[in-house]
This record gives structure tokens, sequence and C-alpha cells, in this order.
């Protein structure tokens, strides 16, 4: 069985030095986002990076950049709240026309984006309304997301379930990615995964309290 989760992007919104003081459980948000970084590079899962205007607010933390693959373009500097800037628009507008289910009648393949980063209720929000309004399938990693004040994210994350978001976990995601244990993958995820675990329980214990 394939992957339930066809041509997958990792979008990473925002993870950068000034926020560091900031943002509420900003560990937890870098440590889901490494474990999703090594997840793509297994998956072979194209990696798109935003700062915020990085000469005031710092490049994306080493603890994440450090772990991008060769192949990870440079991070893409904005001043608008949304990832969707043109640069990143035409960088996922060519992805999908390269997926290989793509055909002359529907030339557009609509890619599925899964997003971490900060701030939810923000740049997260504005990022995956946009992405829904140009046709893509947005996964919004409630392990991976944060904001200045917590009390932001649940009623961040409530409005993009009903806009149309699938609001889920690091761990959920993975296993969706690979579909099937007999999956050439399985071993290395379920390996990151059994790494991941300590971590993993700390951001969905604090994260995701109903």
């Amino acid at each position: 069985m394939p992957s339930r989760i066809e041509n997958p992007a990792l979008f990473i919104c925002d993870i950068q030095e000034k926020f560091r003081g900031a943002i509420w459980e900003f560990p937890k948000v870098i440590s889901t986002t490494q474990k999703m970084v090594k997840a793509a590079k297994i998956l072979n899962i194209p990696i798109y990076t935003t700062t915020q205007n990085a000469s005031r607010l710092g490049a994306t933390v080493a603890e994440i950049s450090s772990l991008f693959p060769d192949s990870h373009k440079t991070e893409i500097d904005k001043t608008a709240f949304s990832m969707m800037v043109p640069q990143l628009t035409q960088s996922l507008l060519s992805q999908s026309q390269a997926d290989p289910s793509s055909t002359a009648a529907a030339p557009h393949k609509p890619v599925n984006v899964i997003i971490v980063g900060i701030e939810t209720h923000i740049c997260v929000t504005q990022t995956a309304l946009d992405l829904l309004s140009m046709g893509h399938k947005v996964y919004v990693l409630a392990d991976g997301v944060s904001s200045c004040n917590a009390g932001e994210r649940p009623i961040a994350l409530q409005r993009l379930a009903r806009e149309g978001a699938t609001v889920t976990t690091s761990e959920s995601l993975l296993f969706e990615l690979v579909g099937d244990a007999g999956s050439a993958n399985f071993k290395a995820i379920s390996g990151l995964v059994k790494e991941t675990k300590e971590e993993t329980k700390g951001a969905v214990e604090t994260f995701c309290k109903l």
C-alpha cells in the first residue's frame, strides 16, 4: 500500500533566533521540526523555509538549519505574514506540475503541504488559508506550531479545521506518509519515531491537551 499522502511538501514557517525567548514552548516547536526535517530527508520530501524580516529577526535557528539536506534552497525572506509570496508560490506550482500523476487534462496536481512554525494565529494561519484557496491540501501539526500567547493556538487551530485544513500530530502524519509497514521507508521512519519518543511525548502533552 503506498503513502496515504501524495505529493507532500514540508513548510517551515519563521522559526527564527529572535523568537527564541518570545514564543510559548519554543524548544518543542524546534524538536518537532527537527523530526520532520529528518523524516523529509528519508522520504525525499521537498522542504520550503521562510523567515520574517531576517535582518531584524535573524535566520532560521541553527538546530533546524544544520539538518537541511544539501539540496535545500536558500530560505525565502519575506515581510508578508503568509509564506505564499511569489517565489514560494512559483516553487509550489513547479512541484505540482512535476508530479508523475499530473496529466494533460489535469496538469496541476495539488500539493499536500505540512506546516510547522510560528505564529499559529498569524503566519501559519494566513499561509494555510492561502494554500487552501489555491486548491492544495494542508496539514497543520499541532505539536509543531506555537504563538507568543498560548491561548491563541487553540482558537487558530479550530478555525483552520473549520476552513478545511487537517489538524494532526507529527507521529500520526509520519505513519500516513509511510502508509504500510511493508514500505521500504518504514524501518527508518519507525526508528526516527522511537529516537524522538520523549520529545514527541513532551510536545503532545503540552500542545495537544483537550
